[in-house]
């Protein structure tokens, strides 16, 4: 890239910035202090915490159930934990588990770990007690800090070190092992924390739909400017108020709560979702933005209409989903009730952003993943790793600034010509607009025939009496495989096993029409809202 061109970019990033609110003139004590604060910490999670309070202050930072936390105080207990994590042993270079639902305890320890130059491994919250002994054991974590409701977990995983964070009571003064209230309290005043020798790394697990969760390093991108393709896609805004009812274990949920704080916005923090108070949050607090599952929108959708008319929600402006497919005609359905607010960004903890489908291309494909971002590009391969023509299926790779830096284990995901791949197969239309048609490891030959699930449960999905559907294939002595559809019927509908497959029939080749229909009261997903396919048989 010449000198002309990176002036060209800086130029369409400072717009993007600008028009953000990100770029916004402050006065100059202020700037001294953000400058400190970059000086100090350097390029790194840790100053995120530090450069915010400088920036925002007295703006509340984010909101829980015990209440209100300005950025000038969760800079504060940040520092304090640190302090009190040191004193009981825990050192720059080591990695530290956190199994925390969505709450002030989450960002404590995240920026605590991150000034102390720890690394840190976000444990999903849907593990039993044998997948956090084993994943805190491949990781060589030794430290776990935990919400009380797990307390069962971390004793059966046999976790020799626990630090305690949230309670229902929203306390945790009254327990024998340390607690982030009790270290904050302890080390509320002390001596200000040197620069850590080496930056701590996050570790997100994959998510473990086909098999054993991987942990995925999470570096900072190749290039600095290397999420402004996304802002530019999705209409974040600064000081505003996001709702983050995805966790925040998983990359998604993570990553906007890492954009709400780089804003200046408030979190408002849903420890655990449910539809109708999700709707509520945003009523009270005026929310411009959701931040969900695409399976929360099916939730939301699925209340009563008295229900859902009961709340205000005309505040809502954005609501930016990722972590697994969109079903069907969701995004159109929910856009129907609640206008053209969704933002489908299709990507995954390796490879970060592929592409982001704005209300435009769902109105125009409800199931597109959109179209990359600036900086992003995208191939389509065959199995010889030539580019496919439009219309044809391929594996799709991507080159982005926003690919992890590998697995735990020292593999990757493969990489051609500098493109990695994302595991999935998708095709891309005359207009440019990439759908993905599932997993590489998903597809079924059924017959000679390969049959994608996604494709047959999306149509399944536009059934008026359906809410989702799951697709797998299952052995067969004359097929080699069959379809067989997990279909969840809405409440009160008279569904049949002939009505499904004449849906499929009439919308798809003969050979996608599943054998075998079985109807279910829902489908198993993990706490990122991913079907849990190997669950189902």
């Amino acid at each position: 890239m010449g000198p002309f061109d990176r002036l060209t970019e800086a130029a369409r990033a400072a717009a993007v910035l600008a028009r953000a609110g990100v770029l916004h003139p402050e006065p100059p004590s202020r700037m001294l202090r953000i400058a400190s604060a970059v000086r100090h910490w350097g390029p790194s999670l840790a100053a995120l915490f530090a450069i915010t309070a400088a920036r925002f202050d007295s703006r509340i930072a984010l909101v829980d159930e015990v209440g209100p936390l300005t950025f000038a105080e969760l800079d504060h207990r940040t520092d304090a934990l640190a302090r009190g994590l040191g004193d009981i042993g825990v050192v720059a270079g080591d990695t530290v588990g956190v199994l925390c639902r969505n709450s002030r305890s989450f960002f404590d320890v995240t920026g605590a770990l991150a000034k102390l130059g720890v690394n840190v491994l976000f444990l999903n919250t849907g593990f039993s007690a044998p997948q956090v002994r084993d994943v805190m054991q491949r990781e060589g974590a030794r430290v776990l800090v935990h919400d009380d409701e797990f307390t069962p977990i971390a004793l059966d995983a046999g976790v020799a070190t626990r630090v305690l964070a949230w309670t229902d009571t929203g306390s945790n003064a009254d327990h024998e092992q340390p607690t982030i209230d009790g270290l904050i309290a302890s080390h509320h005043e002390g001596p200000g924390l040197p620069r850590p020798a080496r930056e701590g790394r996050t570790i997100i697990l994959t998510s473990g739909t086909t098999g054993a969760p991987k942990g995925a390093l999470q570096g900072r991108p190749s290039d600095p400017l290397g999420g402004i393709g996304v802002l530019e896609r999705i209409p974040y805004r600064a000081r505003e108020t996001m709702v983050i009812a995805a966790p925040c274990f998983h990359s998604w949920g993570l990553t906007n709560a890492m954009v709400s704080l780089m804003l200046g916005d408030t979190m408002v923090l849903e420890r655990s979702f449910d539809p109708e108070h999700t709707l509520a949050s945003i009523e009270w607090h005026r929310a411009q933005v959701l931040v969900a599952v695409p399976v929360m929108l099916s939730r939301i959708l699925e209340l009563p209409e008295e229900v859902r008319m009961r709340y205000n929600t005309s505040s809502l402006r954005v609501v930016p989903l990722s972590g697994s497919a969109l079903p069907g005609d969701l995004a159109t359905r929910f856009m129907n009730v609640f206008g053209d607010v969704v933002y489908n960004l299709y990507g995954s903890t390796e490879v970060g952003a592929v592409s982001v489908a704005v209300p435009d291309d769902l109105r125009t494909a409800p199931t597109t993943a959109g179209r990359p971002p600036h900086g992003t590009e995208v191939r389509l391969l065959d199995d010889q790793d030539r580019d496919v023509a439009p219309g044809e299926t391929g594996r799709i790779f991507v080159r982005s600034p926003l690919s992890f830096d590998g697995y735990t284990d020292g593999a990757t995901k493969a990489i051609v010509d500098g493109f990695m791949h994302t595991g999935d197969t998708g095709h891309r239309d005359a207009a440019g607009l990439l759908f993905v048609e599932g997993r590489d490891d998903d597809m079924i030959i059924s017959g000679g025939e390969n049959v994608f699930p996604a494709e047959v449960e999306d149509v399944i999905a536009q059934h008026p009496d359906v809410v989702e559907a799951a697709v797998i294939g299952v052995p067969d002595a004359e097929f080699g495989q069959r379809l067989k559809a997990f279909v969840v019927p809405r409440a009160g509908a008279q569904l049949g096993v002939d009505d499904v497959r004449d849906h499929v029939r009439a919308n798809l080749a003969r050979f996608k029409v599943p054998r075998e229909v079985e109807f279910v009261d829902a489908l198993p997903r993990n706490a990122t809202g991913k079907v849990m396919r190997r669950h189902l048989d």
